[in-house]
């Protein structure tokens, strides 16, 4: 009987995938593909990726940017200007031409 039990129990547990937030004391975060497998179960029959999966249920949403932004070297030279000027602001000196 007890072990008929305990079995029941176990089966029951080796079926649960996720851990209710209430049983942890906050709330679990769920990654990408566990919100597209809440939406679609099935996705990956009809998506190649999980990226146009949950841009097409909407999950993730692309946003535009200024071109600009996205190019390195402008990015690099205003992480060093921010740095030269800290340097500059610290420790003294005329900023170089």
């Amino acid at each position: 009987m007890r072990r008929d039990l305990f079995a029941q129990h176990a089966r029951r547990l080796a079926n649960w995938r996720i851990v209710l937030p209430w049983v942890l004391g906050y709330i679990a975060p769920m990654t990408l593909r566990d919100k597209v497998e809440a939406l679609l179960p099935n996705w990956e029959r009809w998506y190649p990726s999980l990226f146009d999966a949950a841009s097409d249920l909407g999950i993730i949403k692309p946003e535009v940017c200024d071109p600009n932004s996205l190019l390195l070297t402008r990015r690099h030279r205003k992480v060093r200007q921010q740095a030269e000027d800290a340097h500059r602001e610290k420790w003294g000196g005329k900023a170089q031409d």
